[in-house]
């Protein structure tokens, strides 16, 4: 009895959802939207799912099967999806008409995991341009002059570690060396913690921050039943991430936050920023101007509105530890590959290191003011976001009722209402032929002052566009160029017999990684 129980409620599951999925058919169809038909339950995600293939690969999948469509469906596990694939179309959901898609998708709630959930990434509505309001201040240039000394103290820990193992013939492995420079940039700059993680290989902060981006097969298969069942977690208390962990960094802002208080001491560091912003003290000053530290940077898009907020403890914790996550992984994943790619590309490297070698044999210190001086540096950099972005897709939420144009012409407009998700295509963007020529081609010559000017407008997004785009752009770019300037003239990349070439992305991740790993030989500059 007990066995035809259970065959019943699995036929009963599975009937089910192949219903959910056809249905998702009919709605495509119904709207004239083209879309690839996917597996029940899985949908167009089966090969990320299972870790046959990068995410990036299964959505680029379904943005090449209509070149002339300016948006198809992807179906996402159960959820249906519009790819928006029109750089127009890309323009009016982020900028133009952004009060409709003020939201990104809702993928952890505050109940289930509060620092993720509470974080800007996953605000809504009023409370996260209040959060914005309160923290855009925090990455203006003013801010950023003091910050990146930071920088500069981790980077010279990294060139000290790389001289005595490059003297040894070692391969370096980059992925490794490269997340302990950006664990300990963020610790010093978030967390005003003295870290130095090349030296002191298992210190407690790089381990638990490195814990965060490894999923065991346990966690994959929670975060797949979380897009299916989201409920369930909040009903029977489920985490998706250690909660030792979360609790290691709570930890650390909250005993911060009260020595500083007693001892009224003060460090220039996130942490610092977020204090000043829970009294309200923290504001922009006029001479701070746009401070770009590169093509890529991104700027504030909307003005402040009403009164400042009063955040809770818990809620500036949750921007701490963002500012964390996005730290420690994006930038990591963009310094890597760029290491890789001109261990691919010695030509790039030799024209990169007699720029880095000519500024510096001028009697230049690398700044804040003077980083842009370094052009070539600045087109390696955005030629590897290009490739390589971290960004995949900028999701938004519909928040108001909103009419897309016709996906092709003799097509009708389709209509969509609060709830239902579109994805900005960024890394198929990046990708496409149509917009950047030979786009497997490392060639950062497309971003010289001479060429960028032809990138067509909302075909190169690393940062995010509109309001919604990426607070720290000018923290990431500097972080990347100040240990980029310094291995270079430090050191030839060269590429090794364990190099892997071409690129290709590491399917269990869903972060940008190189299947196996990167790694180069380094040469001492004479």
């Amino acid at each position: 009895m007990i066995v035809e129980i259970i065959i019943f409620i699995i036929t009963f599951i599975i009937a089910y959802f192949c219903y959910k999925h056809k249905c998702l058919h009919w709605m495509y169809d119904k709207k004239g939207i083209k879309y690839v038909p996917g597996i029940p339950i899985f949908g167009n995600t089966y090969n990320t799912v299972f870790v046959k293939e990068h995410f990036f690969h299964d959505i680029d999948v379904t943005y090449r099967a209509f070149p002339d469509e300016k948006y198809v469906g992807f179906i996402e596990g159960t959820d249906p999806v519009i790819l928006i694939r029109d750089p127009e179309i890309i323009r009016n959901t982020t900028v133009k008409d952004f009060d409709h898609f003020v939201d990104h998708k809702a993928f952890f709630s505050e109940d289930s995991e509060p620092l993720f959930g509470g974080s800007l990434i996953q605000m809504k509505g009023e409370k996260w341009r209040d959060m914005r309001t309160t923290l855009s201040p925090a990455f203006t240039a003013s801010k950023m002059r003091l910050m990146i000394n930071f920088m500069f103290e981790t980077s010279n820990n990294v060139i000290d570690e790389l001289k005595d193992r490059v003297s040894k013939q070692e391969d370096i492995h980059v992925d490794d060396l490269i997340r302990r420079y950006t664990n300990d940039v963020i610790a010093s700059a978030g967390f005003g913690l003295q870290v130095n993680s090349v030296k002191e290989k298992d210190n407690e902060f790089f381990l638990m921050g490195r814990d965060l981006f490894v999923f065991s097969f346990y966690q994959r298969v929670l975060f797949f039943l979380y897009t299916l069942i989201p409920w369930i977690f909040k009903v029977l208390d489920i985490k998706l991430f250690p909660e030792k962990t979360m609790n290691f960094f709570k930890n650390i802002v909250r005993s911060t936050i009260e020595h500083r208080t007693t001892h009224n001491v003060y460090r220039p560091d996130m942490i610092q920023l977020l204090m000043e912003a829970s009294n309200d003290e923290l504001k922009t000053k006029d001479t701070d101007g746009n401070g770009s530290v590169g093509f890529a940077t991104t700027e504030e898009a909307f003005k402040p509105k009403g009164n400042a907020r009063k955040w809770t403890e818990e809620e500036l914790i949750g921007q701490v530890f963002i500012f964390f996550i996005a730290g420690f992984e994006s930038s990591a994943g963009a310094l890597t590959t760029t290491i890789h790619e001109l261990a691919l590309n010695p030509e790039v490297e030799e024209k990169l290191y007699q720029e880095c070698k000519q500024f510096r044999d001028s009697g230049n210190s690398l700044t804040y003011d003077n980083v842009a001086q370094l052009k070539y540096l600045d087109c390696v950099i955005n030629e590897n976001m290009r490739k390589w972005a971290a960004a995949i897709i900028m999701d938004r939420t519909c928040t108001k009722a909103y009419e897309l144009p016709p996906p092709r012409e003799g097509a009708k407009p389709v209509k969509l209402k609060p709830g239902d998700v579109i994805y900005n295509m960024v890394n198929s963007i990046h990708m496409d032929e149509k917009y950047f020529p030979n786009p497997e081609v490392f060639d950062p010559e497309r971003f010289s002052d001479e060429n960028k000017h032809k990138i067509k407008p909302f075909t190169f997004m690393p940062f995010g566009m509109g309001p919604r785009n990426c607070i720290a752009s000018r923290f990431a770019l500097l972080e990347l160029k100040v240990l980029l300037y310094n291995l270079v003239v430090n050191f030839k990349i060269k590429k090794s017999k364990k190099t892997l070439d071409p690129i290709v992305l590491n399917p269990a991740d869903f972060n940008i990684k190189v299947l196996g790993g990167s790694y180069v030989k380094m040469e001492p500059r004479e």
